[in-house]
């Protein structure tokens, strides 16, 4: 049985892209009931005009409800404003002040219904001189060092994927999970500020950490020989990663999977900070023994002795993998079979599910505003076009 720990909450979603979206998506998951409020017609700019198409406005959207109304008509807030005191949280990644301008600010929210939880994240905060800098996941991170500390000294480069926009969307969750939990307690409404600058910080903790260590800025490299960790290519053209960190038990298994027992007593490497100091000297060294051997042979040695180490997988064997399957990580979506990434809990052993229909653009306006709103008084504002309705 489905166990969703948040059956009951509502939350109203003023948001788009990924860093505010993705938190409203794992709310969703958890069994709130979330409306996105979105432009007329077009909907949210990742909709790419797509509609319910879109793979990136899926995977942030699913399961949601579009409420489609122009707020830039006095009638579109009004409206609004009517459905606050309905729903317990408020989310929103718009520009510092850009919601005041609105008149949906947080005094007027908060005055709405009082035990409100505002949810707000932006790209660098509500004040200092970056405030109002539009921000996206690469500003994120190349602000947040990512940039410097995943490339090569002197030779930034560009990320695979979007670390600030996730880690921001998971910020905003975790603050209005515990401002929920603060308000059972007290009944007091918050406003709960993050910013992509902050959420990122989450994930330089360590970097910060080597920065005071060693005096010296990280980067790629510098962490591997307190790590103790390898990325390995085998005979067979797979690649192996390696973390023995400062396992003195986890060296001498190591060392005897690769047929190495010489390297346990040898004087560069017998203990940890003789490893760690002549670290480029031992990599040569694990390559050259990995390069004899296939991916599946080294599987078998490596999960014989007992190491810990990883095929390195890419997108498409990650979602084929027996373990990602028995986690029941994934989820088709009705329609073409996308796979939907569901929250990564389980209760009581059981992952929730993620909704699986993603909402059209408006289609379901006038379900939305029917609770505020009589029938005839709908009609008029769709067909004035501040409200649009796919149905």
């Amino acid at each position: 049985m489905q166990h969703k720990p948040l059956t009951g909450i509502r939350v109203l979603e003023l948001g788009s892209y990924i860093s505010l979206p993705y938190a409203g998506a794992l709310l969703s998951a958890l069994g709130a009931d979330v409306v996105k409020v979105e432009r007329p017609e077009v909907g949210e700019d990742f909709r790419r005009r797509a509609n319910d198409k879109s793979p990136f406005f899926i995977q942030y959207n699913a399961g949601k409800r579009s409420l489609s109304v122009d707020l830039k008509r006095p009638e579109g807030v009004e409206l609004v404003k009517a459905l606050v005191p309905r729903f317990d949280v408020v989310l929103e990644n718009l520009r510092p002040g850009k919601l005041a301008a609105l008149g949906l600010g947080p005094d007027v929210l908060a005055g709405l219904r009082p035990d409100l939880i505002h949810g707000s994240v932006n790209g660098f905060g509500e004040g200092g001189p970056l405030a109002h800098r539009p921000a996206y996941d690469t500003i994120g991170q190349s602000f947040s060092g990512l940039y410097s500390i995943l490339g090569e000294p002197g030779s930034a480069q560009l990320s695979g994927t979007i670390f600030a926009d996730l880690i921001s969307g998971f910020t905003t969750l975790t603050g209005v999970l515990a401002a929920l939990v603060g308000r059972g307690r007290s009944g007091a409404g918050v406003r709960v500020d993050t910013s992509i600058m902050e959420a990122v910080s989450t994930l330089t903790a360590d970097a910060l950490t080597q920065y005071h260590d060693t005096g010296a800025a990280p980067h790629r490299q510098s962490r591997h020989p307190q790590a103790q960790n390898f990325c390995v290519a085998t005979a067979s053209g797979e690649s192996i990663a390696i973390h023995l960190s400062s396992s003195e038990k986890f060296w001498g298994n190591f060392c005897d999977a690769m047929g190495r027992p010489d390297l346990k007593t040898d004087p560069r490497f017998s203990v940890y900070r003789l490893r760690e100091d002549n670290y480029f000297a031992l990599v040569p060294i694990v390559e050259a023994e990995f390069a004899k051997r296939t991916a599946e042979e080294w599987d078998k040695l490596l999960s014989e002795f007992d190491v810990p180490f990883a095929p390195v997988l890419t997108m498409a064997t990650w979602t084929t993998h027996p373990q990602v399957q028995w986690l029941d990580l994934l989820e088709p979506t009705p329609d073409d079979g996308m796979a939907l990434l569901r929250p990564p809990w389980r209760f009581d052993g059981v992952r929730p599910d993620r909704g699986g229909v993603t909402p059209r653009v408006g289609q379901h306006t006038r379900e939305v505003a029917a609770e505020v709103y009589a029938a005839a008084e709908i009609d008029a504002l769709i067909e004035a076009g501040v409200l649009f309705a796919d149905a």
